[in-house]
């Protein structure tokens, strides 16, 4: 019988928790084993500190969803307008939901790739909504600001670090000690930086030397810099089983097996 592709392979999933559980799945359905430390929380605000913010906002003509967070939160304040996803997962959300999702990238998973769709391309006078967390990439907003619209946030949710114990950093350490693990997936910069930010010190120096899958050429460069030599990896995208390609390329390698 074949042996699993990742079989003998740890990674660390730093994706939220909720949002985890398919990359996880596909890791271990490859023999892999899964090590789920979100470097990220998702904290939804509440009903009357968004409706609060709609209030001062203007009916748009479009409105543009950044993230699965944004739809879980924010999808009941579409009012008439043009619905826009930024990437496949996003756009299958709304369309769960019982949406049409008006403007989609016909490629890639990321903002640059939507802002090449037509629909995107004359909107000029325009009013268009980004339903998204607290903080996030301007490109979105700053292009279509230079293309001659009108350009208002709705933060539905925010994002933030994790508090992890002294308890949980120990195990966390005592795994990678041990050299159970030998992968770390990273979604996005933001990700990256509190999991710098979180780690204890042994286990960040052995982050420069332990083998990074990402989606996103922008956290590649983020990686390079604050970690310089770091060994890293592009997936194809951000669907489980592109970062599951992703890590079975580098993950013998990085287990130092054959």
């Amino acid at each position: 019988m074949t042996e699993a592709a990742l079989a003998g392979i740890g990674v660390l999933v730093t994706r939220p928790r909720h949002q985890a559980s398919g990359l996880i799945s596909a890791i271990e359905s490859e023999g892999g084993t899964a090590f789920a430390f979100p470097t990220i929380e998702i904290v939804p605000r509440t009903p009357e500190d968004v409706s609060t913010q709609v209030r001062l906002l203007h009916p748009p003509d479009i409105v543009i969803f950044v993230s699965t967070n944004a739809v879980a939160h924010g999808l009941n304040h579409v009012d008439t307008a043009t619905i826009a996803a930024v990437g496949p997962t996003t756009t299958a959300a709304i369309e769960s939901a019982g949406k049409t999702v008006d403007i989609r990238s016909a490629t890639g998973f990321d903002s640059e790739h939507l802002l090449l769709e037509p629909g995107l391309a004359k909107v000029a006078g325009m009013t268009i909504r980004i339903i998204r967390g607290g903080t996030g990439r301007e490109l979105l907003a700053d292009t279509l600001e230079e293309r001659g619209a009108t350009v208002e946030y709705l933060s539905v949710y925010d994002r933030v670090a994790p508090d992890y114990s002294v308890d949980e950093l120990k195990e966390l350490e005592t795994q990678w000690r041990s050299g159970s693990i030998n992968v770390v997936t990273i979604m996005s910069v933001e990700s990256l930086t509190n999991l710098i930010n979180i780690l204890p010190q042994w286990c960040g120096d052995q982050l420069s030397q332990t083998p990074l899958v990402t989606p996103a050429v922008r956290v590649i460069k983020e990686a390079v810099d604050r970690l310089h030599n770091v060994p890293t990896a592009l997936a194809t995208g951000p669907q489980a089983s592109e970062m599951v390609r992703a890590i079975t390329a580098v993950g013998s390698i990085a287990a130092g097996q054959p």
